[in-house]
């Protein structure tokens, strides 16, 4: 009886039409169990446009909480970002072998609001002040296991994936332990995880999800889930696939992952690769894997890198050479994702599994301006966010267009540690280029010298 009434519920939900509201008006149909809190967020940025923070909430301030975000939202605000990603909020299993706290993306309640980091009303108050800094709110989402101790082990052993002996498992393959594999064959599951996703659209007001490991979910199951969450009330919701594959765009994803992008970048500094690697990989990415009319999100540190490779000051040659990867992170035909620390150029790396604070009297402050500059200059650049891409890299030199009819953007990034030598094609060369920050004018000859980790943006 419980699966028919939640089928019944959910085929209702996605059929939903969705009509205009007013702010006294925010709900969507009367099919859910759940009554909308708050109003629906007028200024949610469209996904080409979005620029991305990444919250551990452990590690962003003193408290480790909602709270403690919550009072620092004006410098997330400063930096020039409109999407906040709050890493998993919810009550972590107990029954783990990851150490410290256990991993925020053990769940072991889908509805809940972990104690450690405060309560459902410090969440809804954290989302209406982040909505009153014109900032949408994206929670992270675990959809594909959950904790050993989640109810559902006991109550529902049905919605996990078995062994030849009858055991649950762990999601193969990947030594995550302390997490158990649900199974998206059972339809009961799928019903009441969509349930779960929907639940703090309606109860916390929230603009999206991130999607933990987003390639180990069958895509028939992301497009009830996002059919659903789109439909719950009058505004644009972003939704953000941790995975590569190409059919979660078909799911209904406005971004997925740049996995292989990182891993290039890390390797023209580890290994010596050429820049020319870079828009090897851009290329792949979009041609092999994705719709060319979305975006793949790009970063240069998120929590599982900062643990496992460093922070972008090990990574990418210092302050000037992560500053230099970061542009072309940033600007190459993407979404930019910042992590909690990276604009102040902190140099320790940031764990999740421990209450690890963030000292942020130690910022570097001319490389937070210079983060500032980058990412205004891209939220007015229309080339930059929607524009055709072209690239003209050498070896050293990280070069590209991004242009539309009214506006080209060419960038040239030095990565080495040494002056580079760069001859301009014939299509680069114009007195007409200005430059992206000063507006002054610039003029390109055939011959460029660009110092150690130097960076250029120009715009005509």
């Amino acid at each position: 009886m419980k699966t028919l009434i939640l089928n019944i519920l959910f085929a209702l939900c996605s059929t939903t039409v969705v009509t205009s509201c007013t702010s006294e008006d925010t709900l969507v149909g009367n099919t859910s169990p759940y009554e909308q809190y708050g109003t629906p967020f007028t200024k949610v940025p469209k996904p080409k446009d979005a620029i991305i923070y990444q919250v551990n909430l452990r590690a962003f301030s003193e408290e480790g909480t909602i709270n403690g975000v919550k009072d620092r939202l004006s410098h997330i605000k400063s930096l020039g970002a409109n999407v906040i990603y709050l890493m998993p909020i919810y009550p972590v299993g107990v029954l783990n072998s990851a150490g410290g706290l256990g991993s925020p993306y053990s769940v072991r309640n889908y509805k809940e609001v972990s104690e450690e980091y405060g309560s459902l009303q410090d969440l809804r108050d954290f989302v209406e002040e982040a909505h009153n800094m014109d900032m949408a709110v994206v929670l992270d989402w675990v959809a594909n296991h959950t904790s050993w101790d989640n109810a559902w082990i006991t109550d529902h052993p049905e919605w996990y994936q078995k062994n030849d002996e009858g055991d649950i498992i762990a999601p193969s393959g990947t030594g995550w332990n302390d997490v158990a594999q649900l199974d998206f064959d059972n339809t009961e599951l799928k019903n009441t995880m969509v349930d779960a996703m929907t639940y703090w659209v309606y109860n916390a007001n929230i603009d999206g999800f991130r999607c933990d490991f987003a390639d180990g979910v069958p895509q028939r199951f992301w497009s009830q889930a996002i059919s659903a969450i789109k439909s719950v009330k009058n505004q644009d919701m972003l939704m953000f696939a941790e995975g590569t594959r190409k059919d979660h765009f078909d799911a209904g994803f406005d971004y997925t992952f740049g996995f292989r992008y990182f891993e290039t970048l890390e390797k023209v500094f580890s290994e010596g690769n050429s820049a020319t690697t870079i828009q090897d990989v851009n290329a792949e990415e979009y041609k092999n894997n994705y719709n060319d009319d979305n975006r793949v999100v790009r970063y240069t540190t998120n929590h599982d890198v900062s643990v496992t490779d460093g922070t972008p000051l090990e990574l990418f040659g210092g302050k000037q050479g992560s500053l230099a990867t970061f542009v072309i992170a940033a600007y190459m035909k993407s979404v930019p994702m910042i992590y909690n620390g990276q604009a102040i150029g902190y140099d320790q790396r940031i764990q999740f599994f421990t209450k690890n604070p963030i000292d942020w009297s130690v910022a570097d402050n001319d490389m937070f301006t210079e983060y500032q500059q980058i990412i205004e200059f891209r939220k007015n650049s229309n080339a930059i966010r929607r524009g055709t891409y072209n690239g003209y890299s050498s070896s050293a030199v990280c070069v590209f267009t991004m242009k539309t009819e009214n506006e080209t953007v060419l960038v040239l990034s030095n990565l080495t540690n040494a002056d580079a030598k760069y001859i301009v094609p014939t299509p680069l060369s114009s007195d007409f280029w200005e430059d992206a920050f000063t507006n002054q004018a610039v003029t390109l000859n055939n011959e460029l010298i660009l110092s150690p980790y130097q960076y250029i943006v120009l715009k005509k």
